[in-house]
């Protein structure tokens, strides 16, 4: 189908010539999953299933845009800030 997936190479082999293209993309997922797992407690989900978790996981995604469209819409001078909502 023509994909090629990218990974990165071992340390015992030459890097491959597209791995550059691997780092921020990888500092972009982190980033991504810091920020799931430190504000919105995604470790602390609570759900017993998965639809449960899918859904709890799904509830705390909205909230967070949610928080996000009102300091934008509210002309906040952070509009990723949760601190306000976080209690």
């Amino acid at each position: 189908r023509g994909i090629r997936l990218l990974r990165p190479s071992y340390r015992n082999r030459t890097p491959r010539p597209d791995e550059h293209l691997l780092k921020p993309v990888r500092q972009l997922i982190e980033s991504v999953n810091d920020t799931l797992k430190g504000q919105l407690d995604l470790e602390l989900h609570g759900g017993r299933t998965i639809e449960g978790v899918g859904a709890r996981i799904a509830q705390r995604l909205l909230a967070m845009t949610a928080a996000i469209w009102h300091n934008r819409a509210t002309g906040q001078p952070v509009t990723r800030s949760l601190i306000a909502y976080d209690h």
